[in-house]
């Protein structure tokens, strides 16, 4: 039996394959939620380590496996998807000036237009019941700008802005939308975007080369990534909360950094933010 206040919801989270992603569905499942983790890659689901929580192929940069996916997800939960987490993301490193169209486009393609297809499909159906909970996974940076983070920030603060007016649009529908803040946490986000940083820069022909070669070591180290950092569980807490609350909150920030950055934003200049991003950021050199 679940001890839930409000019935178990059919729960469709995509990037499963670690971190955040996979702890959500674990933890969700665990408080009795019909849980179905979608992942990219074929054989992450093939080798998907529980069997009492589905898992189905969906790759956000492809519509036609977005449809498939979620078909099959709506399969085996049982029917149609009460509550979305659009965990699936990735970063790609690198100066603005050193990004080509194609790889702003790739980022873009992941953590913003494949999230608002798959959310839009799940709409019509959360409207038909009068009640659904779409929670983005959204960033410390689609709340404050670092360097050499161009086309994350990007994605992340379009999400934000998307978000916002889709929260707007469904006021009164019984669909609610929660932005998750996440500042630095234990994942493989760091390792992916290494690979991301190494396809898609020419860092060596760079002018920001020696800046580059710092970067790479960061990346390279094993450890926090940063100070501040907290477990996936920290982030997973916050989707609980906005998919059981009767009233959920619109924005959850997660951990010290973006709790800080959005104070600062208040206070400051933009020029004395810009000094503490800067600084931040390794004064725009890390």
């Amino acid at each position: 039996m679940s001890d839930l206040a409000i019935p178990p919801r059919r729960v469709l989270i995509t990037g499963c394959s670690s971190g955040i992603g996979r702890r959500a569905a674990e933890m969700l499942a665990e408080r009795g939620h019909h849980v179905v983790a979608s992942l990219r890659n074929p054989d992450d689901v093939a080798e998907w380590p529980h069997a009492h929580i589905p898992a189905v192929p969906l790759d956000l940069n492809d519509s036609t496996s977005i449809h498939a996916g979620l078909t099959a997800a709506v399969e085996a939960a049982g029917g149609p998807i009460e509550a979305l987490f659009n965990n699936g993301a990735y970063g790609q490193p690198g100066a603005v000036e050193d990004l080509t169209r194609d790889t702003l486009r790739a980022q873009l393609e992941t953590n913003l237009l494949g999230t608002v297809e798959l959310t839009n499909q799940v709409i019509p159906s959360m409207r038909a019941a009068g009640f659904g909970r779409i929670v983005q996974n959204s960033s410390v940076l689609g709340v404050s700008a670092l360097a050499f983070r161009g086309a994350y920030v990007a994605s992340k603060f379009a999400l934000e802005g998307i978000s916002d007016t889709l929260r707007l649009e469904l006021a009164g529908s019984g669909i609610d939308v929660s932005l998750i803040e996440p500042g630095p946490i234990t994942s493989r986000f760091r390792a992916n975007a290494q690979r991301a940083f190494e396809a898609n820069i020419d860092w060596q022909h760079s002018v920001h080369h020696e800046a580059y070669e710092r970067q790479l070591e960061r990346l390279k180290t094993p450890g926090p990534a940063a100070p501040f950092t907290l477990p996936p569980e920290a982030v997973v807490r916050r989707v609980i909360h906005a998919i059981e609350s009767r009233r959920p909150k619109a924005r959850y920030p997660v951990t010290v950094p973006t709790y800080l950055f959005a104070v600062l934003k208040r206070l400051l200049t933009t020029r004395a933010m810009d000094r503490v991003l800067m600084r931040a950021s390794g004064g725009g050199k890390r």
